[in-house]
């Protein structure tokens, strides 16, 4: 079973930066198809904030381009998110999420997420 766990949230004031982890357990993220980080601020859907793929491509929100950038390391089986220039409108709980593809079959799995506070 995989197990992810979300770390490197806080309060940040706007314009500062955080580095989110999500270390993964019970299986290898270089193996998965998909990482990626979503997020969702009260009151509104979870939203997809960035991706990565198991060859390395990535994509984000338009609204975090330029900002924020996904990354992992295969050796400590951790996927990370850098936010920088960090906005009120950021705020939100962050859910790391793993996309496994076996044949036809696409298996997600989630972190219980990290909150992220930024003030103006």
């Amino acid at each position: 079973q995989v197990q992810l766990v979300e770390s490197g949230g806080g309060l940040v004031q706007a314009g500062g930066s955080l580095r989110l982890s999500c270390a993964a357990s019970g299986g290898t993220i270089s193996r998965f198809n998909a990482m990626g980080w979503y997020r969702q601020a009260l009151g509104k859907q979870r939203e997809l904030v960035a991706k990565i793929t198991s060859d390395g491509s990535t994509n984000y929100a338009d609204s975090v381009k330029g900002r924020f950038t996904i990354s992992r390391d295969n050796a400590k089986n951790t996927v990370y998110l850098q936010m920088n220039s960090l906005k009120p409108e950021d705020t939100a709980d962050y859910y790391c999420n793993a996309e496994i593809r076996v044949f036809i079959t696409v298996t997600n799995y989630w972190g219980k997420g990290t909150l992220v506070t930024v003030s103006s």
